[in-house]
């Protein structure tokens, strides 16, 4: 069966009506989206270069600036805390590293004491979660 050919070139002028409605939604969408509710808390990490890693496998704890505890993703007291990072150490064959992902307005005694009730619970090494400082390009040409 053969199907005829109508198909021509378009040598017309483009009409720039819809290219510019579409345009608009678009842009229209990008700002309704930043109104959006985000579910979660805020946590400002400070700003550090050269904080080692571990190879051990890692338990997260969370503290905004208020002072509440997050672990796994839900608020939690110091004592059930405790007790949580107790049964994951008695869980793992291999020794955990408490990574404490800390605002940067939280007092450093909230984060001693953090890291004293993980030694506690049979953590014996802690990391603060930094963010990597942002790439400048006097840095990337420094480091060429």
């Amino acid at each position: 069966m053969k199907f005829p050919r109508n198909a021509r070139i378009f040598r017309g002028q483009l009409d720039v009506a819809p290219f510019a409605a579409v345009l608009f939604l678009l842009a229209m969408f990008l700002m309704l989206g930043s109104l959006v509710y985000t579910p979660g808390i805020h946590i400002q990490l400070p700003v550090a270069d050269g904080f080692p890693g571990s190879d051990k496998p890692p338990v997260t704890v969370a503290v905004d600036r208020n002072g509440r505890l997050y672990f796994e993703n839900e608020s939690i007291e110091e004592d059930a805390l405790k007790a949580r990072l107790r049964d994951k150490v008695n869980g793992s064959a291999k020794p955990l590293v408490l990574v404490v992902e800390a605002d940067e307005a939280v007092p450093y005694i909230q984060i001693v004491r953090l890291t004293l009730l993980a030694r506690d619970a049979g953590i014996d090494e802690a990391l603060l979660a930094t963010l990597p400082r942002p790439v400048t390009s006097a840095t990337r040409a420094g480091s060429l």
